[in-house]
């Protein structure tokens, strides 16, 4: 139980200070942090979950994640549904608080998109549902291949999740304008339940693509580390 608290808070705390920072920070006036700070929120999130909790759960905060761990060889089948189950509910439960801070501000409207993730012209730059499967894709696949090889014992010590949340930050500095990021099912879920309507109409992408990334990425790095990772 205590590895599966430590996905829930992990997650929690994912989704609150990531889609928190969009929600609250991004455009606030004069000050607003803008797509390179949301970036490096979501980045920061997992550097910091990776030193809290890494040593207790593997830090893994995302289904996809810890599937592709385990199409890695790195995790074990029956710990995959729990895993999963206790980001999912932490990303739930961030997106009812963040829902309860936003919402105490005159004139909050979900409709403004409570930094959900879509294609189309729930897009944010406009990009195509095709533009966005891809993105999702590729953008989950080397996150694997970066989350792998930071944890590879061949890797030097102690720098995984420096490599790890800059990843992240990077994936989000590309992929924002297309997708608004997911590459994390238990994230794009924890805010679309409050939209609801197109959100929840889209999510599938958000579920499928970065699953597909994630086991492509774990064969891409099981071929190119051999059998020494």
């Amino acid at each position: 139980m205590r590895q599966y608290s430590a996905e829930f808070f992990g997650t929690f705390w994912l989704v609150l200070g990531g889609c928190g920072s969009a929600v609250l920070a991004a455009a606030f006036p004069d000050v607003g942090i803008g797509l390179l700070g949301v970036a490096f929120a979501f980045g920061l999130t997992v550097l910091t979950m990776a030193y809290a909790i890494g040593h207790i759960s593997g830090c893994h905060l995302n289904p996809a994640v810890s599937i592709g761990l385990w199409a890695g060889g790195r995790f074990p089948a029956n710990k995959l549904l729990p895993y999963i189950t206790a980001q999912i509910l932490g990303g739930i439960v961030a997106g009812g608080v963040l829902y309860l801070i936003a919402s105490g501000k005159a004139g909050f409207d979900l409709s403004g998109g409570f930094a959900a993730n879509g294609y189309g012209e729930h897009s944010p730059g406009g990009y195509s549902l095709f533009s966005a499967l891809i993105t999702e894709v590729v953008m989950t696949m080397m996150f694997l291949l970066i989350i792998l090889g930071a944890t590879d014992i061949r890797a030097p010590a102690g720098f995984a999740p420096l490599a790890i949340g800059l990843g992240l930050t990077l994936i989000h500095l590309i992929s924002i304008p297309v997708t608004n990021t997911s590459v994390n099912p238990a994230r794009s879920l924890g805010v679309a339940l409050y939209v609801g309507d197109w959100a929840l109409a889209q999510l599938w992408l958000f579920w499928f693509a970065p699953i597909v990334g994630a086991v492509l990425g774990a064969i891409t790095y099981r071929f190119i580390a051999g059998n020494d990772d």
